[in-house]
């Protein structure tokens, strides 16, 4: 089987939300499965979830808190290694799939450069399937990607106030 490069971008909610979905996928048809979340530090339902679920292991290269002006020298350091740690599930063949989750995010605040990602997403092993997540997807990604959807937001419950609820959004 091919592994394609998947993109899910946009200003709307569910980038995670259907990556996950597709992870919870995979396990049911026994594939392993390695998430790698930037820019995240904070706890998260998945990840509670994901513990119980076999073929899935997720590890978060952030913060305890969002970028919220410019990035920090943590922010930078957590990034990289967490594009090294990806490269190597990548190309280790012991993954059918790897999520790179806001990874685009990374790329935004240029926590690393598009062509460290796209190396590492060029020296993965046959048939590992990627899917790459987050708002602003960079045209070479665009471009590059064998599948991309985009979320556009038509409405949302935050501009009447409502905070992010544990189960729904963290």
């Amino acid at each position: 089987m091919k592994g394609m490069v998947q993109v899910y971008t946009g200003n709307g909610k569910g980038k995670t939300t259907a990556a996950l979905g597709l992870a919870l996928r995979a396990s049911g048809a026994g594939l392993k499965v390695f998430i790698g979340q930037f820019v995240k530090g904070q706890e998260y339902s998945e990840l509670k979830a994901i513990e119980k679920i076999p073929g899935l292991e997720l590890e978060q290269f952030g913060r305890s808190c969002f970028i919220r002006k410019e990035p920090e020298e943590e922010d930078y350091q957590a990034a990289r290694r967490g594009l090294e740690v990806a490269a190597k599930k990548l190309s280790s063949g012991n993954y059918d799939i790897v999520i790179l989750d806001e990874a685009m995010i990374a790329l935004k605040y240029q926590l690393f450069s598009f062509a460290d990602l796209w190396q590492a997403i060029s020296q993965r092993a046959e048939g590992v399937e990627v899917i790459i997540t987050g708002r602003e997807a960079p045209k070479e990604l665009i471009d590059k990607a064998d599948l991309v959807t985009e979320m556009k937001e038509i409405k949302h419950y935050f501009q009447q106030g409502v905070k992010a609820r544990v189960g729904i959004e963290k």
